[in-house]
């Protein structure tokens, strides 16, 4: 083979992941390719007189594209009972060579393990802790006191800082950001614990093999969160191009109603240790985590960003537009574009008015987005604006019909209600209220359950997944606002994922210039799930197609769409890949049943190396799907996650398997 081909190849092998998930190194590959040398593939040849030097054609990639594996059944409940991957991943090369890696799943830890702190001593993966840094225990079992730990870890981001140096790694440092959205239950199996923690965040220190790329946890870091009065809910994340953990708090707490909610008391009571003492709008926003050389890391908190059911956020091309999930019903597409590249900290906060022809039918065209200026501000005094004013400092919100016409009706939040916006308050209502407000200027808030977002930067495509279709998407619902542009004829639980094209000269409803080249401009669906009527094993949506799409990654290299699932409709969760090229679509992993998909990153590039991070919430969280398989998988499911309190945080590897050398 010739020397120049075979390096070129090693180069790409090495950045697109050619040992994309470990642990085949590029050198061993290179050793491979060096030895199938030879032959049709290098001819010998005798240089001419005088000589001549030629330069051989440049190995490019052609493709990757993943296999796709079965559905797990119960003729191995093994299988179900845990995360289970059977995808084989194949890069294809332009002179016809190709590899092959199988795939597997490597954990670095369950919640509830004691993992190094980096002082040579331990702390508890997932634990919990208030505002003062002190571990929140779990006193529901008498005499067998624990610290809380989530069941529940979500958003991740894989990522490095130049110069970082942290004792005990060997090779290259890497960093993860891990938060954990909630935990689900108390130890006595019995009382509910959602929302009624302070959600914790994480930096795992990982130390590199360069040869093989795999990554182990060297150090564990609880990032101190009381700066931004502890979090709430932190579900899906996303890494910023700056490279800084783009966090979430989802479904934000109802100001008008959240001191008296026992969910909202929990949580005071848990951060603060008094029921009254959390600020409802102190949460609700987009935190964003910075890692230092040692490990450690700050944050703050966005709140010029919108107070929505932030799920995650997406920073286009231009390190200023971002567009967010928002996981609520009656959620609407919100854009927000900073003043400043790299810098979210203060901007302009859009929302979209959708037009004529939304449909979640893949065959129809896309439906026409213009956007509402709601307001421009600085997260500073936004956050000074919530330290000191109330909800009823900013509108009137009424349940029942008070027959006054200075009242508007809206749905906003799954509910019907009649706001009077109070005088002088559009910006506080912006961003404190953004929802209602949002609906009273005449948003398209129809969507539910709006969650991952993710961009195709080549193609200037947005991605955003709609986990369910149903309630205020539907014509004829209670929640569902005629004229809005948002109405489709019947439900689709199974969900879809939206695709969102991306262009710049845009102007507002006013009128005005909007300051971005990547303002989303239509939407359609790209693919849908189907209902089905209960198969054999429990399924209500079929199981070769995606249903209630909810983490989404894309992945520029490998030109794929990768799409996790938070499904009451499969009895186990999948990982999808999509190719946007080719249209095919493919099972690569499947959670333990009654667990969610969560902590997807696509990582096209580390150190040369490329990684999918994916972690898993509440493993036999049961359903009525799981009629006919929980008998067996619950002794299962308990003894592979501490009792089902465990949850995993890891990543997929890969192992070559198949290397098809190029013909001259």
């Amino acid at each position: 083979m010739n020397p120049n081909t075979d390096l070129s190849r090693r180069r790409l092998l090495r950045l697109l992941g050619a040992t994309p998930m470990l642990p085949i190194g590029a050198g061993t590959v290179g050793a491979m390719l060096a030895g199938c040398g030879g032959g049709d593939d290098s001819p010998v040849t005798t240089a001419p007189t005088p000589p001549v030097t030629t330069t051989p054609p440049a190995v490019t990639l052609s493709s990757v594209s993943f296999s796709s594996m079965p559905a797990p059944s119960l003729a191995n409940a093994a299988a179900m009972a845990t995360t289970t991957v059977g995808s084989t991943m194949s890069v294809s090369f332009s002179d016809s060579s190709k590899l092959d890696f199988k795939l597997s799943y490597q954990p670095f830890f369950i919640t509830g393990d004691l993992v190094p702190n980096g002082n040579g001593g331990t702390i508890l993966a997932g634990g919990y802790y208030d505002i003062n840094n002190k571990a929140i225990v779990d006193t529901t079992v008498a005499g067998k006191e624990r610290q809380f730990f989530s069941d529940s870890p979500d958003g991740t981001s894989l990522l490095t800082v130049p110069n970082a140096k942290v004792t005990g790694v060997k090779g290259n440092t890497v960093f993860a950001v891990v938060q954990f959205e909630y935990t689900s239950l108390a130890q006595d199996g019995k009382t509910d614990m959602y929302g009624k923690l302070p959600s914790p965040i994480a930096v795992l220190t990982l130390d590199q093999d360069p040869g093989t790329g795999k990554l182990s946890l060297v150090k564990y870091h609880n990032v101190d969160t009381s700066s931004v009065n502890g979090l709430w809910i932190t579900c899906g994340a996303s890494l910023s191009p700056w490279g800084t953990h783009l966090s979430s708090e989802e479904y934000e707490p109802n100001a008008f109603t959240a001191a008296g909610e026992a969910q909202f008391k929990g949580f005071s009571k848990s951060l603060y240790g008094d029921e009254t003492r959390a600020n409802p709008y102190n949460y609700g926003y987009m935190p964003e985590v910075t890692v230092n050389l040692d490990g450690t890391a700050s944050i703050k908190k966005h709140y010029c960003m919108g107070r929505i059911s932030h799920e995650l956020v997406q920073v286009m091309g231009d390190n200023r537009t971002v567009l967010m999930g928002d996981d609520a019903t009656n959620s609407g597409y919100f854009v927000f574009v900073a003043d400043k590249e790299k810098d979210l900290s203060s901007g302009t906060l859009y929302v979209a008015k959708v037009g004529a022809g939304f449909s979640v039918d893949p065959a129809a065209a896309a439906a026409p987005l213009t956007w509402i200026k709601l307001g421009s501000a600085t997260s500073d005094e936004i956050r000074s604006l919530a330290a000191s004013i109330k909800a009823t400092d900013i509108m009137d919100v009424k349940t029942a019909d008070p027959a006054d016409a200075s009242y508007t009706k809206v749905v906003a939040n799954g509910r019907v209600e009649w706001i009077k916006l109070k005088a002088g308050m559009e910006k506080a209502a912006a961003f404190l209220e953004t929802h209602r407000y949002a609906a009273l200027v005449g948003a398209s808030m129809g969507l539910t359950k709006m969650e991952g977002t993710t961009v195709n930067l080549k193609d200037k495509v947005a991605y955003s997944a709609l986990a369910n279709c149903n309630g205020s998407m539907v014509a004829g619902s209670s929640t569902n606002v005629p004229g809005n542009g948002i109405s489709i004829p019947k439900t689709l639980t199974a969900g879809a994922v939206m695709a969102l094209n991306l262009k710049g000269g845009q102007k507002d409803t006013a009128g005005n210039a909007i300051n971005s080249e990547w303002m989303p401009v239509d939407t359609r669906a790209l693919l849908i799930g189907e209902d089905i009527a209960a198969d054999a094993l429990g399924n209500t949506a079929n199981p070769d197609k995606i249903a209630s799409p909810d983490n989404l990654k894309f992945s520029e290299k490998m030109r794929t769409l990768f799409i996790g699932e938070d499904s009451g409709n499969h009895v186990n969760n999948f990982l999808w890949a999509y190719n946007v090229d080719t249209r095919q679509l493919t099972r690569i992993l499947s959670t333990p049943s009654g667990a969610e998909s969560t902590g997807l990153h696509a990582v096209d590039d580390i150190n040369g190396w490329t990684y999918i991070m994916s972690n898993f919430q509440h493993p036999g969280d049961w359903g009525g799907i799981h009629a006919n398989v929980k008998g067996t998988l619950e002794p299962l499911i308990r003894a592979n996650y501490k009792d089902k309190f465990g949850a995993a945080v890891g990543y997929l590897t890969g192992e070559l398997t198949q290397f098809k050398l190029a013909k001259a």
